[in-house]
């Protein structure tokens, strides 16, 4: 498999299905239950090495968030590089509708065990409640990649992930710099038990505390909940006690910049106070470009995707695999939101991997 390239433009048809996959993955990721191939009868999968229909699957955190036309199709390129490639894959996606439903969770993936799919490719809502049905996994002979975020298991095959904790660390020297090293700051975290975002909150307060001394933090365990909704009212209940204190704001993941940036405008504060988010949206990149956002950490959730599903590939191949996977981070402000590397990242060609029925 080859990794995505600006250059490629093709977007191949699968006819028929090597490989069945089960995943699951964040809501940015990917939205309602959906197949990234359609069976018929002129498509018929082939056969393992081991003589049966090798399938896996992906269970996403959610089934429903903003990135269903876009954080799904971000994490397309496998379906391109495995068609070329000659070994077309199935990967049928499952999650819970809230991005805090660890029990849903985990009965999909005890699911996907009991039918016996040939591998897991898993995001994990909780980096420890996940660990018994991964384990279980294994037990059974069935593989998992994780993506995302980490789980406290050493039952997996490869974890493939942003550096958190480097993101986080981009967002503290961001907000440290705009406010000259001196002001009051409150971090709005998102939610306990997500390892990804604990990570990237470790990391901002790392630096803020080590770099920039003289900028104190006056709210950093208020947590944003799971949606942008939840974030939005966490938002304000900091804001109605520090809104005319602080200078600088740091948030850790989309829902909570979301939140955080809707209530800022509610109260006239938007472009006021120092902002610094998560994740790319199209309503965080237009606050930029409106100077209400002073900069967003992005992942690179295309290539996440793609090293995720092809590591599974390489490895039900019998191919070595790498046990720890970092598919970089950035820092988006408004002065290289127009480059050429940034809109790979924050607008990715999607149309160029999608397939062709």
């Amino acid at each position: 498999m080859r990794s995505p390239s600006s250059r490629d433009r093709r977007a191949p048809r699968i006819s028929n299905s090597r490989w069945w996959w089960g995943c699951t993955v964040p809501r940015r990721f990917t939205c309602s239950c959906w197949r990234m191939y359609e069976e018929n009868s002129a498509c018929r999968p082939d056969r393992g090495r081991s003589g049966r229909d090798l399938r896996v699957r992906r269970v996403r955190r959610t089934a429903a968030g903003r990135l269903a036309a876009a954080g799904d199709d971000r994490r397309d390129p496998q379906r391109h590089d495995a068609a070329t490639e000659g070994a077309p894959v199935n990967i049928i996606w499952k999650g819970p509708l809230r991005e805090d439903d660890r029990e849903q969770q985990i009965q999909v993936v005890e699911g996907f065990i009991s039918q016996g799919v040939q591998g897991i490719v898993l995001a994990p809502l909780d980096s420890r409640a996940l660990v018994r049905p991964v384990e279980e996994a294994r037990r059974a002979g069935v593989p998992t990649v994780i993506i995302d975020s980490r789980l406290e298991s050493d039952s997996i095959v490869s974890f493939v992930a942003t550096d958190n904790r480097k993101g986080g660390q981009l967002g503290a020297g961001r907000l440290g710099e705009l406010l000259g090293g001196k002001g009051k700051v409150l971090l709005l975290r998102y939610g306990e038990g997500s390892a990804s975002t604990t990570e990237r909150e470790a990391g901002f307060l790392e630096v803020l505390r080590s770099r920039y001394p003289g900028i104190e933090i006056v709210s950093a365990d208020q947590y944003a909940g799971p949606t942008r909704e939840t974030a939005k009212r966490a938002s304000e209940n900091l804001l109605n006690r520090y809104g005319g204190l602080v200078q600088g704001i740091f948030t850790p993941n989309e829902s909570s910049t979301i939140g955080m940036l809707l209530a800022l405008q509610d109260i006239g504060l938007a472009g006021k106070v120092r902002f610094v988010g998560f994740d790319a949206s199209s309503i965080l990149i237009a606050a930029i470009r409106a100077q209400q956002l002073d900069g967003l950490v992005v992942q690179n959730p295309m290539r996440m995707g793609y090293l995720g599903v092809k590591t599974m590939a390489d490895q039900l191949r019998g191919k070595p695999v790498e046990r720890l996977i970092d598919t970089g981070v950035a820092l988006v402000t408004a002065a290289n939101l127009d480059s050429a590397a940034t809109q790979e990242l924050v607008n990715p060609p999607i149309a160029r991997y999608l397939i062709e029925q």
